[in-house]
């Protein structure tokens, strides 16, 4: 069986969050964990500074599920248009799905001043809950 994100990029996975979003019968289960949210993420530097810039507008949804779009960032010049010349970077992540409790730690964890972001960073949020 091919995964959402296989089959449809991270866009059909966001279309497929609100699908379910808009087809969910209760929201009891908000509390429950993220079966969509990504259990790490790649940035950089640039990317890292964008979502710093906008977490204070992040965090003030009311979801439980937060759909972060970085897109932006890189279409305003900060994330470089040409591949970098390091051919073992990842390219960073400009749309990702986390819980609350995931913007918090990824807020953190980009705040920590030994983070290593240049030219990628995998970015692991499994340990957040």
């Amino acid at each position: 069986m091919i995964g959402i994100s296989q089959r449809f990029g991270r866009g059909g996975r966001i279309a497929a969050f609100v699908t379910a979003t808009v087809f969910s019968v209760s929201s009891g289960a908000a509390g429950a964990t993220c079966g969509l949210c990504d259990t790490e993420v790649v940035m950089n530097s640039a990317l890292a500074s964008c979502f710093l810039e906008q977490y204070e507008k992040l965090a003030q949804e009311t979801d439980q599920t937060i759909v972060v779009d970085l897109s932006d960032c890189s279409s305003r010049g900060i994330v470089d248009a040409l591949p970098s010349l390091d051919v073992s970077a990842e390219r960073p992540d400009t749309e990702f799905m986390i819980s609350r409790a995931q913007l918090d730690c990824l807020r953190k964890k980009l705040e920590d001043p030994d983070i290593k972001l240049d030219p990628s960073a995998r970015i692991d949020l499994s340990s957040c809950s």
